[in-house]
């Protein structure tokens, strides 16, 4: 896996790749800015070496406010093949919305807290670089808290909108069923159920779980 790290901290930024590095991945590039990263990106596209993932932070210089995000998004529409995954100190609920619009593949939103869980970390990023999604509970957590108070899922049992946040979460489901100590069976009908009342069909393929998610963000 090839990754390009975007963060302003350069402790945090070497710990990282030493992180990454030790598994076997290669960091092709550091940089400590959004416009950085955009630049870096785009040096790396024209010589045909895109990285497979790119991992940033959401506050970066020189306001510290949204320029990573900013620049996670801007990257996400001129490379969808490309994976984003932003760390942040705190759930910011809008970025987190904002990165989850559009399309549903390779992206993820963590709280750097996350980082110390090593192995949880480094899966997630090979998560995202794969094309798969990652987000951190605590932001599924929010989301999902604000989404109860729409229609889109008011038909969901209690449980169902907990299988519903694991998935979100980029969890299979037999790692749904070991969490919620359930038969794998029982977390397939949860699901089968989900995609059934958010109106997903067979159609919509393997990206069902993302969209089912996606489904409340955008509504």
């Amino acid at each position: 896996m090839r990754v390009v790290i975007a963060e302003d901290s350069v402790l945090l930024r070497e710990g990282l790749t030493r992180l990454l590095t030790d598994r076997g991945h290669e960091v092709v590039a550091g940089v400590g800015d959004g416009e950085a990263l955009i630049k870096t990106i785009a040096e790396l596209d024209a010589q045909a070496m895109l990285p497979d993932v790119v991992v940033a932070d959401v506050r970066m210089p020189p306001t510290h406010t949204d320029e990573g995000v900013r620049a996670a998004v801007q990257l996400r529409k001129a490379h969808p093949g490309l994976g984003v995954l932003v760390l942040s100190q705190y759930v910011e609920e809008r970025y987190a919305t904002e990165l989850l619009a559009g399309s549903s593949r390779g992206v993820g939103y963590l709280l750097k807290d996350r980082v110390a869980e090593v192995r949880e970390f480094v899966d997630a990023v090979v998560r995202v670089a794969e094309g798969g999604t990652a987000l951190d509970p605590e932001v599924v957590a929010q989301l999902l808290g604000r989404s109860r108070k729409q229609d889109v899922l008011a038909g969901l049992t209690p449980r169902e909108r907990e299988v519903l946040g694991l998935m979100a979460e980029g969890r299979t489901n037999s790692a749904i069923a070991r969490q919620l100590v359930v038969s794998d069976g029982a977390v397939e009908k949860h699901v089968s159920n989900i995609f059934l009342k958010l109106g997903l069909s067979q159609s919509d393929g393997d990206h069902r779980r993302v969209l089912a998610v996606l489904t409340y963000l955008n509504s």
